[in-house]
């Protein structure tokens, strides 16, 4: 069967629907993870131990599951312990940024650790509690070294977000199989879909490159 890219432009705003949906789970998810990642991270190198131990669980647990069977779970299965289906769209920004939460939670510890200890000694000797150091003097420094980190997982989460295509909800890979079931052009309209993540994913790379080129200046 002969190719026929002729179909493209009739495809295009079906597919920009799906890529609006894409974008508002990405950005939710990582919204999400960012507040859920921000304690964690916090907590894996706060002096509560109890602390620790639970975020320690929670980052090896989601870090070492698939997304899939993480999505499923919400999904499928805690339903049967709520008794009430979960919506789709709700399941998939649960699941998404937990998924998320959890790497974001690396990448706010490592960004803690990377700044000098003397940092928090000095706070320390200047009277500050330990909360009050995290919060006027450790994080906002760490906060300029984790912004490339978060912006190359917005991109990881953006890609995986065509996961949830397998509960019906309709981002763009979705909208992508079912534009196929109508014009049965299976390669024309998946190679548009991957062109489309693909136009995504540069665009916001060289967003972070050149956010990371600014921080690395303000250094």
């Amino acid at each position: 069967m002969a190719l026929d890219f002729s179909i493209i432009p009739g495809i295009i705003p079906a597919l920009l629907v799906g890529t609006r949906m894409t974008i508002g789970l990405a950005v939710i998810a990582v919204a999400i993870g960012l507040v859920i990642g921000s304690f964690a991270g916090i907590a894996r190198v706060g002096a509560n131990r109890a602390a620790r131990v639970i975020t320690s669980v929670y980052v090896d647990f989601i870090r070492g599951t698939p997304l899939l069977v993480q999505l499923f779970l919400v999904y499928f299965g805690l339903p049967t312990l709520i008794g009430r289906p979960v919506p789709p769209f709700i399941a998939a920004i649960a699941a998404m940024g937990i998924n998320s939460g959890a790497y974001i939670a690396e990448i706010v510890r490592a960004g803690i650790q990377s700044v000098d200890r003397g940092q928090m000694e000095a706070a320390r000797s200047l009277g500050l509690t330990y909360s009050q150091s995290m919060r006027y003097i450790i994080f906002p420094q760490a906060l300029r070294r984790i912004i490339p980190p978060l912006g190359n997982e917005f991109i990881a989460m953006l890609k995986d977000s065509s996961l949830v295509s397998v509960i019906a909800l309709e981002e763009l890979l979705r909208k992508g199989q079912v534009v196929i079931t109508r014009t049965f052009r299976p390669f024309e309209v998946y190679m548009v879909v991957a062109l489309i993540y693909l136009a995504m994913t540069l665009a916001i790379s060289r967003l972070v490159s050149w956010s990371e080129r600014r921080l690395r200046v303000v250094d």
